[in-house]
């Protein structure tokens, strides 16, 4: 059995720095950098705790390809991504909270 991915974006609260990832369990990873659980991780030093997109994938292996086509991209490019889909930028880990 395959387990499928999601990649996401996360910013702090000022929106001046991104972080994108990738995980097989979405909810628990966004609760992980909200709760700051790795104390000395890129996103715990930043306050990088809103989750401002989201994009599942039926295999893992799909969802690492693109983490790495997005994370090649500028910022205007990732903020273009974003506005697709969240145009007023709201934290979505109500959203995937419930999962």
């Amino acid at each position: 059995m395959q387990k499928g991915g999601c990649i996401y974006i996360l910013t702090n609260a000022h929106k001046t720095v991104f972080y994108t990832g990738v995980t097989s369990n979405l909810p628990t990873r966004i609760h992980q950098h909200k709760t700051h659980f790795y104390k000395d991780s890129f996103t715990a030093r930043y306050n990088i705790e809103y989750l401002v997109y989201f994009e599942g994938f039926d295999r893992i292996e799909e969802a690492i390809a693109r983490e790495k086509e997005v994370k090649k991209w500028n910022r205007q490019r990732k903020i273009e991504l974003i506005n697709s889909l969240n145009p007023e930028w709201r934290d979505l880990w109500e959203d995937v909270s419930k999962w």
